[in-house]
C-alpha cells in the first residue's frame, strides 16, 4: 500500500508532488531545496548556507514521517556549484559526524535546480527493526 506523507514542520510544496511516500516500510523523500520553514523563500548564503538549511528541515520532519537518521538509506545530492563541494561536505559533516552513521550517497553537477537552487538532496529510507548494526 502506498503512503503519501507531509510534514508540517517544513514548507508544503509548491508544486504538485508528494514530499514523501510509503511503500512497506521504504520511504522515498523528494528533492528538497533551502525553502525557509518561516517565509517559504530560498535561504540565502550560497551551498554550505543551503545544504544547512536542507539537513535541518530533513532533521525537522523526519518524526513526522516515523524516521531517524538510522534508517536512511542514500542521499542523492544535486548541485549547479559542484566546484563548491567542499561547502557542501562541510555542512554534511556537521550533521553525520563520528557520531552518525552516514548514509552511502551520490552527488551530481546539474545545470540548472528549481527555484533556482544551487542544491537539491532527495533521501531514500528504510525502516527496520534492526538499529545499530555496525560493518566495518
Amino acid at each position: 500500500m502506498r503512503i503519501t506523507m507531509q510534514s508540517p514542520a517544513i514548507p508544503a510544496p509548491r508544486f504538485r508532488y508528494s514530499p514523501c511516500v510509503r511503500i512497506g516500510q521504504v520511504y522515498q523523500v523528494s528533492g528538497m531545496v533551502a525553502l525557509d520553514p518561516v517565509s517559504g523563500q530560498l535561504e540565502g548564503g550560497g551551498v554550505g548556507a543551503e545544504t544547512t538549511r536542507i539537513l535541518a528541515n530533513l532533521l525537522a520532519a523526519l518524526p513526522d514521517y516515523g524516521l531517524t537518521l538510522d534508517d536512511l538509506l542514500i542521499a542523492r545530492i544535486f548541485t549547479t556549484r559542484f566546484e563548491q563541494f567542499s561547502a557542501i561536505n562541510a555542512a554534511w559533516e556537521a550533521v553525520f559526524d563520528e557520531r552518525v552513521t552516514p548514509p552511502a550517497r551520490t552527488t551530481v553537477g546539474v545545470s540548472a535546480l528549481p527555484l533556482n537552487a544551487t542544491v537539491e538532496i532527495e533521501f531514500s529510507f528504510v525502516k527496520s527493526s534492526l538499529r545499530k548494526v555496525h560493518q566495518k
